[in-house]
């Protein structure tokens, strides 16, 4: 559904939708490189959703993307309500009200409703059993399709078998898998069951998966011995041993296409001494006619649970619920990135990474989603481009660092074939700077609307990012989503606008957890978001807020550059530094602490070939001088062999900075939650040139 016709750019670096914006962090944030033609305002979503409102009487009248975002976040349980009907939710919703409580974390939502997540998944297996539901690839070029009709076949066969192996509402089923469709079927059969769900990606390492599964004690683990990435095989045999020995109360294990498919009453070497039958993934038990049945449960009964990065400590296992997903699913994939049937969703991740479950909620809106299992750059970084134009993509979404790295590789993926069915381009994971922007606009397409949210796993979504109602400008994020009230808060904790402040939510989301695994009383969980400001959400970014509802995201609070006073995101930093062809990737620290200076220290990759000389040290002391200010060029420069980062992509500035002030390296991160944890012994004082 997504379309658009870009237009003549307002003449202006820094005009805004009704004028210039003051704040803006530099010259080049705000230009204007996309608007909504009168065409998509007519037949968008959100143009049918506001109609639908006007109809009975509701909302705010015709006032645009700014009034309508004011009425959902001031009358939170009338929106949500809004949001049950309009889409039709699938289940009973109960004569309770749509929302209990005055403060959070101590709100219910939907109290008396009842609902299940697969049920509105699979809902147009009834009335379109022939479209297509799933197209999957991988590396080495196979392509294969479930349709609707199909997929639901499926997820009943699964479903039979889980309810043979004993699983049940309430419990719990792990998956180790890549982003294949048996993940996505096992998924959708343990929701049916109201069972919950929870998976890491095969290139997590083994301590790292026990951290996160061995806290909520599966009945039933769904796994590979194996998988391909990069062009290569990784046995995940052993691996996959010690995780079984260490889950007591596992039942059983199903094998998904390994290298030695699994016979059924195989038996492995379990927690506690028990043996765990394993069973293959096409041999299950139970009853393969059985019909496909949903267990209707509570709107806030845990759906599935995702999980902290880890880093530095043990792993939050982050529970959602059915209800809350459903709604913010439906919402953000509809009205916000305008999809629907008809439309072929991609977006690249993993199944360690909360963007697999928000992509399969594709499913909600009758897309077809695109599960791609391989690296984003093999055999070259072009590879996810061609993957988006095999499977006719209309929307494809990516970190921020894959379209920087197009950028600097020179790329037009816009001149290859295949691509003219994509209207929409979505970008997450960190700040996606102003030649972000462009470089979408001058290589991908001109036709397009691109999407660059923030959010995080913690609510499964993102809270700001785009709007089909909305320009798009370099730089700066659209504003915050219907039914997210996000607001930047001063030390003091007060509104502040054109200024950088902490990132909050001021009004309860149902997407928010319905709490912590192992956390009855909610203590952790409150300590986690709601200890700083009582009754608010601080998330833990930089955020500035303008007056017309764009924003900029700066990087993590905890990560916050202060040079003498001044406050400075680690996110511009990085995009004066990489835009030098020599950078591969950069990591900056500063080392004080509170009342106590510290140092500021620049870590980089370099592209092969490269040395790190006088002349480049220079240039970026240079650059950081003339573009931020002089406070903020580094005490010293080290060039070391990768930059440290999660599993899901994310810079490790908080446990390096960590290093720098003393832990030792082996306390300062868990290992196997990285993805290149070998970089990170190379994070020290170490000679080198600075």
């Amino acid at each position: 559904m997504l379309g658009g016709m870009a237009s003549e750019n307002s003449g202006t670096a820094q005009a805004g939708p009704d004028g210039p914006v003051a704040g803006l962090p530099g010259p080049d944030y705000g230009e204007v490189l996309w608007r909504p033609s009168a065409d998509l305002l007519r037949r968008a979503r959100i143009t049918d959703y506001q109609r639908w409102l006007a109809g009975r009487n509701d909302g705010p009248g015709d006032g645009g993307y700014r009034a309508l975002w004011e009425w959902s976040v001031s009358g939170p349980a009338a929106f949500w309500e809004s949001v049950w009907d309009y889409f039709g939710v699938l289940g009973e919703r109960g004569n309770g009200p749509a929302l209990v409580g005055d403060e959070m974390p101590d709100v219910e939502w939907f109290a008396g409703a009842s609902l299940n997540y697969a049920r509105n998944a699979l809902r147009f297996a009834a009335s379109h059993p022939d479209a297509t539901a799933v197209i999957a690839l991988d590396e080495q070029g196979r392509q294969a399709k479930l349709t609707y009709g199909a997929l639901a076949a499926e997820v009943a066969r699964v479903r039979a078998g889980l309810t043979a192996l004993g699983v049940s509402r309430g419990d719990r089923v792990a998956a180790f898998l890549p982003n294949v469709p048996a993940a996505l079927i096992a998924m959708l059969a343990t929701a049916s069951l109201g069972a919950i769900w929870s998976s890491c990606s095969p290139d997590f390492g083994p301590h790292s998966v026990i951290d996160r599964f061995a806290q909520i004690t599966p009945k039933v683990l769904v796994a590979v011995d194996s998988y391909r990435y990069n062009g290569r095989e990784f046995s995940r045999r052993e691996a996959l041993a010690e995780i079984v020995a260490a889950l007591p109360g596992l039942a059983a294990v199903i094998m998904v296409d390994g290298n030695e498919p699994a016979r059924a009453g195989a038996a492995h070497p379990g927690g506690a001494g028990m043996a765990v039958t394993t069973y293959a993934f096409g041999a299950l038990p139970g009853d393969r006619d059985a019909p496909l049945e949903f267990a209707e449960v509570p709107f806030g009964h845990p759906l599935w649970i995702l999980y902290s990065s880890g880093t530095t400590g043990l792993p939050k296992a982050i529970m959602h619920s059915h209800g809350g997903i459903v709604l913010e699913h439906l919402k953000a994939l509809a009205l916000h990135q305008d999809l629907g049937r008809g439309d072929v969703f991609f977006w690249y991740t993993t199944t360690g990474w909360m963007m697999w479950n928000y992509q399969v909620g594709g499913l909600l809106v009758g897309a077809t989603v695109v599960l791609y299992d391989g690296s984003a750059t093999h055999p070259d970084t072009g590879a996810l481009w061609r993957v988006a134009a095999r499977a006719g993509a209309t929307y494809f979404g990516t970190g921020a660092p894959y379209l920087l790295a197009c950028a600097k590789a020179g790329l037009a993926p816009g001149s290859q074939a295949g691509l003219s069915a994509l209207r929409g381009v979505g970008s997450t994971g960190s700040p996606l700077p102003p030649e972000g922007f462009r470089w979408v606009y001058e290589q991908v397409g001109r036709d397009l609307l691109l999407g660059s949210f923030s959010g995080g796993t913690d609510l499964c979504t993102g809270f700001v990012g785009p709007c089909p109602l909305l320009p798009v400008r370099s730089g700066i994020i659209s504003g915050p989503c219907l039914g997210a009230r996000v607001q930047a808060y001063d030390e003091w904790g007060q509104p502040i606008v054109g200024e950088v402040g902490e990132l909050v939510i001021t009004a309860p989301m149902p997407s928010m957890p319905v709490g912590f695994w192992n956390d009855p009383g909610g203590e952790r969980y409150r300590s986690s978001y709601f200890s700083v400001y009582p009754g608010v959400w601080r998330h833990g970014d930089w955020i500035t807020m303008f007056a017309d509802g764009g924003c900029v995201i700066f990087g993590r609070s905890d990560a916050t550059l202060n040079r003498g006073g001044v406050r400075m995101g680690t996110s511009e930093f990085y995009r004066v530094v990489e835009r030098f062809t020599e950078v591969a990737d950069s990591l900056v620290v500063d080392t004080g602490k509170l009342g106590e200076p510290g140092e500021l220290i620049l870590y980089l990759s370099l592209v092969p070939g490269a040395a790190l000389s006088d002349e480049l040290t220079g240039a970026i002391r240079s650059a950081l001088r003339a573009e931020l200010s002089p406070r903020h060029v580094p005490d010293e420069i080290h060039q070391v062999p990768g930059i440290p980062r999660t599993l899901s992509g994310k810079k490790l500035e908080v446990p390096v900075r960590r290093i720098l002030l003393g832990t030792p390296v082996a306390q300062a991160a868990d290992p196997d939650a990285l993805a290149n944890p070998e970089v990170l012994a190379w994070f020290t004082r170490a000679p080198g040139p600075s």
